[in-house]
């Protein structure tokens, strides 16, 4: 399994929209609204890393409201 995790800046207002669409998302399978740089975290998960990349480039990146994106590929998992 692949991750990274999504932080996304959106147009003003656009928050909760945006994570509604998100939300939505096949691979997409934690989100929230934050306070800070970004305003939404995403955390996306797929078997390989060309399905990540897919779900960020077409998916989020492209959603109306978003304006940035910054991504971080998940390169260890452990358990907690």
């Amino acid at each position: 399994m692949k991750a990274a995790f999504v932080l996304v800046g959106t147009e003003a207002g656009a928050e909760r929209e945006v994570l509604a669409k998100i939300r939505g998302m096949r691979h997409a399978t934690e989100a929230y609204t934050v306070y800070g740089s970004y305003d939404i975290v995403v955390k996306v998960e797929a078997e390989t890393a060309a399905e990540v990349k897919e779900a960020v480039e077409r998916g989020i990146r492209r959603l109306e409201g978003v304006r940035s994106t910054l991504t971080m590929l998940v390169t260890e998992q452990s358990a907690a």
